[in-house]
């Protein structure tokens, strides 16, 4: 287990180091920066001060060097755009996503898993054929299209859900603001849990102790739930560490277009911003999920299969 452990952390390490060394180098070398965003009549003086101000006077490599540096101590800097520490910006918006991000998993894997087995139990069935063509359809309509249809259907036309916005009651004043973006999230992970768990159903329910155990007597629902369902889950669970980065990137657009006060709308005012530190500090903090989500993810493969002996 500690062999385990120490591996996996070295892999992390190198890991965030090397995103944090590209995203670093490419929003510093693309053309501009905060000094362009300021008014047009500012002189060339104007702007060479505030760039020596905010240390963009000095080379890449050198910036570089200063922000590991600093960040190895827990200082992520100040954002260039407000002056305010870029690690309470990112805890402002932070605990929204998280909240998005998990009621859309627990919908999409309730949904995807249950659609997937219900397809590969009635295979080439009329209801197989509709779950196919709903997941074709979710995986190619654009996010952003489907959003604004929902927001005209059910907030313009119905009046039925808020068209923007996290709300400030509670219970089930609350949870209408969530329901249209987990929904609209829920089309860049739902479909995939889909297809994965048909697929593996389908692969599973095929094995010699599945026919077993149908010829002993047992009732269907416990060959499907029993015995078929724990193996057909370790690929799902698997794609599940997959689906996390695309989670997080769907969220740029869905909270930019309900106007939910998340991580993705964060960085794309900080990249609109040219805000360096704030753009930095949001990818460390985005990688770190993402690793931390893999490893939890090996944890729960090596216990769902016993033939994976990771500890």
């Amino acid at each position: 287990m500690l062999s385990f452990l120490i591996n996996r952390l070295w892999q992390s390490i190198v890991l965030l180091l090397i995103v944090t060394v590209i995203t670093f180098f490419l929003i510093n070398l693309a053309p501009g920066g905060p000094a362009s965003l300021m008014r047009m009549d500012a002189t060339a003086e104007e702007r060479a001060a505030l760039s020596e101000r905010m240390g963009l006077d000095k080379p890449v490599i050198v910036r570089y060097g200063q922000w590991l540096g600093n960040t190895l101590t827990g200082d992520l800097g100040e954002s260039l755009s407000s002056g305010q520490p870029v690690i309470k910006r990112v805890a402002e918006r932070f605990p929204n996503t998280v909240q998005l991000a998990l009621y859309t998993l627990i919908f999409s894997v309730g949904a995807g898993v249950i659609l997937g087995i219900i397809s590969a139990v009635r295979r080439n069935s009329v209801s197989d054929y509709s779950i196919n063509l709903f997941t074709a359809v979710g995986l190619s309509v654009p996010a952003f299209w489907l959003a604004i249809m929902l927001i005209y259907l059910f907030s313009v036309v119905l009046h039925w859900l808020p068209s923007s916005g996290v709300g400030t009651g509670t219970g089930i004043e609350k949870f209408k603001y969530m329901i249209l973006p987990v929904l609209i999230l829920s089309t860049t992970t739902l479909p995939t849990i889909v297809r994965f768990t048909r697929s593996s159903m389908l692969e599973v329910i095929s094995q010699n102790y599945v026919r077993t155990a149908r010829a002993k007597g047992a009732k269907e629902w416990s060959v499907i739930y029993y015995h078929a369902l724990r193996n057909a889950l370790i690929p799902v669970v698997t794609v599940i560490g997959v689906l996390v980065p695309r989670l997080l990137g769907g969220a740029v657009i869905t909270e930019t277009v309900f106007g939910w006060p998340g991580m993705g709308r964060l960085i794309v005012e900080a990249a609109q911003g040219r805000d360096y530190n704030l753009v930095m500090g949001v990818t460390v903090i985005v990688t770190f999920i993402v690793i931390t989500t893999n490893f939890l993810v090996d944890i729960i493969y090596s216990r769902i299969d016993p033939r994976v002996k990771n500890f």
